[in-house]
């Protein structure tokens, strides 16, 4: 990775990267994010949250990268799920730029759900906190097919992805998986799971993280039709490809 360092203030940075991403923030977002970070470097002492730590690093690595989501899809007024959201990503930054949004934040770990609930409130933002499996928590009544955009910055390939993400989406949403820019294998093996489950890969939205030489692709899958009942599975089997 390659970060230009340049010793500018949080608030500085993110205004200028939006920016340059196309983004316009609202006038309290350096605030926000510079609280953020903040509350990341306090609580990683005891949660693991993140492994990348500092300033610069912490507003273009985590922060920029989740803002360049807002040009991906229309989050105005959108119901919207973080799935596996761990320290808030990109959940949090997303509705620290579209506060309009409605966020639930899923995670499955119980310290990161707490960690979140405090972070959500000491930055005023209305979210529902929820500590549950994915692959448990869409088959709820309140939760199936119930939201307008699903997010995932998930380590998991996208064919993993896919079936813990889509049947939250409705028909006529989008699921957004953040990918690095070489992932042309994984979206090609992930065709017959967003099919299976309902799903239409789009043409993929990239974008360079301002300062930086790192080139990252947002993965964008239309929910056309909706998830069979049998779906989702157990997570044994969601590692098993849908072919």
């Amino acid at each position: 990775m390659s970060i230009k360092t340049v010793s500018q203030p949080i608030d500085q940075i993110l205004t200028l990267g939006a920016a340059g991403l196309g983004v316009c923030l609202p006038p309290d977002a350096g605030a926000a994010f510079t609280a953020y970070y903040e509350l990341l470097e306090t609580h990683s002492k005891y949660v693991n949250l993140t492994a990348i730590s500092g300033a610069e690093e912490v507003a273009r690595l985590h922060f920029l990268d989740c803002v360049a989501l807002v040009r991906a899809a229309d989050f105005e007024n959108a119901r919207v799920i973080d799935v596996g959201s761990g320290a808030g990503f990109p959940g949090v930054p997303i509705a620290i730029a579209e506060p309009t949004v409605g966020l639930t934040l899923l995670d499955s770990t119980g310290k990161r759900i707490a960690f979140l609930s405090r972070l959500c409130t000491s930055l005023g933002i209305s979210a529902v906190c929820l500590h549950a499996r994915a692959e448990e928590a869409s088959r709820r009544a309140d939760m199936r097919e119930q939201f307008d955009i699903a997010v995932s910055r998930a380590v998991a390939r996208l064919n993993v992805l896919c079936e813990l993400c889509l049947p939250f989406v409705r028909v006529g949403g989008k699921f957004l998986a953040m990918k690095g820019a070489g992932c042309d294998e994984e979206t090609k093996e992930a065709h017959a799971a967003a099919a299976a489950l309902g799903g239409e890969i789009e043409p993929p939205f990239d974008y360079t993280i301002p300062g930086t030489e790192i080139n990252h692709r947002v993965v964008i899958i239309r929910k056309s039709s909706p998830t069979p009942e049998e779906f989702p599975r157990r997570f044994s089997k969601i590692k098993k490809l849908i072919v």
